[in-house]
């Protein structure tokens, strides 16, 4: 019977070798029914010869989805409109946010954490370099919302407030009447958070130090992550 330091070797060997990316070999048959493996080990590396075998031959490209929006204003006629990957990231670490603080709706003070948390568009660089952080707009949006029950859930997928979706449309709208090719940024969506006075995002942007002088700077290349969205 192998020891444990040989199956182990035997793992490591399958794992490296091409028959782990293409049809299983004997050797590769006889490492997943060797009884030194436990069980459980022996089931993950047959769910992984049978992952590999039905992508075997095919290419996995990133694709960069949708944004909910409510009928956005086609102010340039029927023109086409598709979201950064930025933004989509952003979106979908403002849904991770909201649950993190038990809220039970994505609202525009996450999707303002979202734009932080990706980090990477300007809209992201431009609240750094003003003092805006995760952490000061966790705190901000707390003492705006008040803090969520301890005990509460939130949803896989906290759905969107009536300001967070008027904050996505905006974005879109804005893009439309440019006229410009490109995508709907991030600094967009930031820009949309800010058009809405009322919404909580507005209100804890204005409690750490944003304004309309900020909302100007970067709305002059608010179209310019576009060209620099990874693929």
């Amino acid at each position: 019977m192998a020891t444990a330091a040989q199956a182990a070797a035997t793992f490591i060997s399958f794992l490296s070798s091409s028959t782990y990316h293409t049809a299983p070999s004997s050797a590769a048959v006889s490492f997943l029914v060797n009884p030194a493996l436990p069980a459980s080990l022996r089931a993950a590396a047959a769910g992984a010869q049978i992952l590999a075998s039905r992508c075997r031959g095919r290419r996995v490209a990133a694709a960069v989805a949708q944004l909910p929006t409510m009928n956005p204003e086609l102010a340039s006629g029927e023109k086409k409109f598709r979201w950064s990957s930025r933004a989509v990231r952003s979106f979908a670490m403002a849904e991770l946010e909201a649950r993190k603080m038990r809220y039970p709706t994505t609202g525009t003070e996450g999707l303002l954490m979202g734009i932080l948390v990706e980090g990477t568009s300007d809209a992201a660089k431009l609240l750094r370099a003003n003092g805006i952080t995760l952490l000061t707009v966790r705190d901000a949006a707390a003492e705006v919302l008040g803090k969520s029950e301890m005990f509460y859930f939130s949803p896989m997928h906290p759905p969107l407030t009536e300001s967070a979706q008027r904050a996505l449309d905006w974005a879109v709208n804005e893009k439309l009447k440019s006229g410009e090719d490109g995508e709907v940024t991030a600094n967009h969506l930031l820009l949309g958070i800010w058009s809405d006075k009322e919404s909580a995002g507005h209100k804890v942007l204005a409690s750490l130090g944003f304004d309309d002088e900020k909302a100007a700077l970067l709305a002059k290349t608010a179209g310019d992550e576009a060209t620099m969205s990874p693929r």
